[in-house]
C-alpha cells in the first residue's frame, strides 16, 4: 500500500468502530461474501499501518444459522463466527450474499425472518447479486428502486412487481437499503460504503491495492462498452474493435473501417451490426467516450486536449456525447470521478 495517506482530520478525532456482519448460508456465492469482507478489512488495515488508528474501525464477522463451517456454492467452506438468531443489535452494516440456487436461498425461512427483524435495527442493509431476491421476499424492497445480477433482473421484476428493477446499475441506494449487481459489484458497493464512512482517499487506497477501479459508479452500466458489444462469432470484427479501442483518434469513418476489412461499406455496416448489436458509428462513439473518461479521471489534461486525444477533436462535440450517454458534461464528470486528491480539504499524514 502507499506510504502516504490523505484523510479528513475530523474523522480522526473520535473514530467510529462499525460492526460489519456478512451472512453465510449453504450455497451462497463465495465472492459475494469475501469481496466486501476484504474491502472493509483492508480499510482498517491501512489506517492501522499508516499509524492513524491503533484498533480496527471495522469489526467484520460472518454470521450463519449456527457457528462453524458453511459450504458455499463452489464447495469452499467459510467459517461463521456467530449464529444470527442470537443477534438483535450492535450491527452497523448487514450484507446479504446471493446464490444461483434461488429456490434453496428462499427456503432459508429463519434467515429471512431475522433479516426482516434486523432491517430497522441496522444503519445499512445491503444485498449482493441475487441476495436482492431475499430482501424482496421479505418485502423490504417494495416500492423501491433495486438491482441484481443482470441475468436475474427480469425474473426479479416479474416475481416482485412492486419493485422498480433497474438492470444497468452497479448498485442502488434507498436510504439505508442498498442493492448491488452481479458478484464483483459487492466490492464496488463496499468501496462506496468505505468512502461514505472515511472519504474518497481511503476508498481509493483500498481500490488500488485490490487492483480495482474506485468506482464503476451506481448509475452506469454493469458492463463495459466492449463487453456488451463484442462480436459474437467473427474474430476479424473483434480484432477491428480492439484496434478502434486502442486508436480512438484515428479516422473511423465507416468507409475507412470497411476498407480495412476489405468489405463494401454497406456490407460491413450490416455485418458489424449483426455481430455486435450496435452500428460502427455507435461503437466508435462509445470507445471515444471511454477513452475520454480515462483521461478525465487520471490526468490534468485540458478539456480540449482530452477531446483531441479521445478522437472527438471538438470539445463541444465531446460535451454533447457525454451529456447524451453519461448524463453529465465532461467538466462535471471530472469533478466527480477524478482520482487526483484534493489536498485543500484533506490532511496529509506520512
Amino acid at each position: 500500500m502507499p506510504n502516504k495517506f490523505v484523510v479528513s482530520s475530523a474523522l480522526l478525532q473520535n473514530p467510529i468502530v462499525r460492526r460489519i456482519s456478512i451472512v453465510a448460508y449453504p450455497g451462497a456465492e463465495v465472492l459475494d461474501i469475501t469481496g466486501p469482507f476484504e474491502v472493509f478489512a483492508f480499510a482498517s488495515l491501512h489506517l492501522q499501518r499508516v499509524g492513524l488508528i491503533k484498533e480496527p474501525v471495522y469489526l467484520i464477522e460472518i454470521v450463519a444459522e449456527k457457528p462453524g463451517a458453511v459450504t458455499t456454492m463452489t464447495g469452499l467452506q467459510i467459517f461463521a463466527n456467530r449464529a444470527f438468531d442470537g443477534i438483535s443489535d450492535g450491527i452497523d452494516t448487514l450484507v446479504i450474499p446471493g446464490s444461483i440456487d434461488l429456490q434453496s436461498m428462499l427456503k432459508e425461512v429463519a434467515l429471512m425472518n431475522w433479516v426482516t427483524f434486523m432491517a430497522t435495527r441496522v444503519r445499512r442493509l445491503a444485498s449482493v447479486c441475487t441476495g436482492a431476491f431475499l430482501l424482496a421476499e421479505c418485502g423490504l424492497l417494495d416500492n423501491l428502486r433495486a438491482t441484481t445480477h443482470w441475468n436475474w433482473c427480469e425474473e426479479l421484476a416479474l416475481n416482485y412487481p412492486a419493485i422498480q428493477v433497474e438492470v444497468d446499475h452497479i448498485f442502488i441506494r434507498n436510504d439505508s437499503i442498498y442493492t448491488s449487481g452481479g458478484i464483483t459489484s459487492g466490492i464496488d458497493l463496499a468501496l462506496a460504503m468505505v468512502e461514505e464512512d472515511w472519504g474518497r482517499e481511503l476508498a481509493l487506497c483500498v481500490a488500488r491495492y485490490l487492483v480495482m477501479f474506485l468506482k464503476r459508479p451506481g448509475g452506469q452500466s454493469q458492463f463495459s462498452t466492449y463487453l456488451t458489444s463484442e462480436a459474437h462469432h467473427r474474430t476479424d470484427i473483434r480484432d477491428l474493435q480492439a484496434w478502434i479501442i486502442a486508436n480512438p483518434a484515428e479516422d473511423h469513418h465507416v468507409d475507412n473501417l470497411a476498407r480495412r476489412m476489405a468489405m463494401s461499406p454497406r456490407n460491413f455496416a450490416r455485418t458489424f451490426l449483426t455481430e455486435t448489436g450496435v452500428t460502427p458509428a455507435k461503437f466508435v462513439e462509445m470507445a471515444r467516450i471511454d477513452a475520454a473518461r480515462q483521461h478525465l479521471e487520471n490526468t490534468a489534461l485540458s478539456i480540449e486536449d482530452v477531446a483531441e486525444k479521445a478522437g472527438f477533436f471538438d470539445s463541444e462535440r465531446m460535451r454533447r456525447a457525454f451529456v447524451k450517454h453519461m448524463g453529465v458534461n465532461p467538466q462535471d464528470y471530472r469533478k466527480r470521478f477524478s482520482v487526483r486528491p484534493n489536498s485543500a480539504t484533506s490532511l496529509a499524514v506520512a
